[in-house]
């Protein structure tokens, strides 16, 4: 039997690399002789460039950034092709990450994406003349301002100074400044660079479905918080629109700017496109060609909910499975979908380490034991 195992990572546990060597382990203490095809995937999020190092190889370059409160943190930027034609991978998450931040410490009001800033302008100090930005999993609900302001644009209150740190502060943006570059065509990417932000979070920057509302929560957001970010979203939106040369009209409403706290917005602005970070994943990975050669599908992820099926990469897989006519199984730390949604988005069935396990204490402290078991199980039940 041909099993390809392709799981996204495994919030705070596991990363997508170590769930897929999991899978794999159990699987063969039962059917030794199948063939495992192991592809771990991302959407963008945490992981996305030790998904891609993993399928792509190429360079990983260590480079030194900030985390979301300014501290030091450990990034990488992965570079792949040959001189003249170099893409750079860069996940925001390394510098933005809600990982990097303590539960108590969380507050959007003052986290930044600047930290981001080292990561792209290693990639273009390497040559890079395509950067693709991973998106997902932020702490930050900056409208990428910590991100401008690294590469050279600057928010400005009415007195003309910086602005603090944070999204509270685009409340009082009044201007932006341009330095490093011709400040009057805003020249903050070198000519030529061609700048992709992939995510698979199709909301706008404002608005009900926008990135305060939706995800400021999550990230320590009070309701009043959401209220002050997403009014500060919008003013930084006019400025940036009425300010920076080349940033496409109506930007709080283009779909993906909300991403990352709205890190889409800014890459938006400096002239990006977004693109699916699932279906990049799968193009440059080969996945869909080794998907029409497989017999089963096993994917899976930290929590299998409702955000799963709606376009992230376990949707994209699933879908891509079902239209293939390929059974498609999710193994999850915990799973609060419908068997009839499930159905609709291609998954044959579903699993959750909390139920194998019967506690969550243990599904977070052995989240590779429980993978290798219901793998095991797996194997029994469809190993021809």
């Amino acid at each position: 039997m041909r099993v390809l195992i392709c799981p996204d990572k495994f919030a705070g546990t596991l990363t997508a690399v170590e769930a897929a060597q999991a899978v794999a382990e159990g699987w063969r203490t039962v059917a030794a002789a199948d063939e495992l095809i192991c592809r771990p995937i991302a959407d963008g999020g945490p992981g996305f460039v030790e998904v891609l190092h993993s399928s792509l190889g190429g360079e990983l370059l260590p480079v030194p950034t900030t985390d979301p409160l300014g501290r030091p943190a450990a990034g990488a930027v992965l570079l792949v092709g040959e001189p003249g034609d170099v893409t750079a991978y860069v996940e925001s998450a390394q510098a933005c990450g809600l990982h990097l931040v303590d539960p108590a410490e969380r507050d959007p009001k003052l986290t930044s994406s600047y930290g981001l800033g080292a990561l792209v302008q290693a990639a273009l100090a390497h040559g890079a003349r395509r950067v693709v930005v991973g998106l997902g999993g932020s702490a930050t609900n900056d409208g990428g301002a910590g991100l401008l302001a690294a590469l050279g644009a600057v928010g400005l209150d009415a007195a003309g100074q910086p602005l603090a740190p944070g999204g509270a502060a685009l409340t009082t943006c009044a201007s932006l400044a341009v330095t490093g570059g011709d400040e009057e065509a805003a020249v903050l990417l070198p000519p030529g660079v061609e700048l992709i932000a992939a995510t698979d979070v199709d909301n706008p920057l404002t608005g009900l479905h926008g990135a305060s509302a939706v995800y400021g929560p999550q990230k320590g957001a009070t309701p009043q918080d959401v209220t002050l970010l997403d009014a500060a979203l919008a003013n930084w939106a006019a400025v940036l629109e009425r300010e920076l040369p080349g940033c496409p009209a109506k930007l709080a409403e283009l779909p993906g700017g909300g991403a990352a706290g709205g890190l889409g917005a800014a890459l938006l602005a400096l002239g990006g496109t977004v693109a699916s970070g699932i279906d990049l994943v799968r193009e440059l990975t080969g996945l869909d060609q080794v998907l029409e050669e497989t017999d089963l599908v096993i994917t899976g992820e930290g929590s299998f909910d409702h955000q799963s099926l709606r376009g992230k990469a376990i949707s994209g897989l699933a879908g891509a499975a079902r239209d293939l006519g390929i059974p498609c199984v999710v193994l999850a730390g915990r799973v609060t979908t419908g068997r009839r949604e499930q159905g609709v988005a291609g998954v044959t069935e579903a699993y959750a380490l909390v139920d194998h396990f019967g506690s969550v204490d243990l599904a977070l402290a052995e989240p590779a034991r429980g993978l290798r078991e219901l793998s095991a199980r797996l194997a029994a039940q469809w190993s021809r």
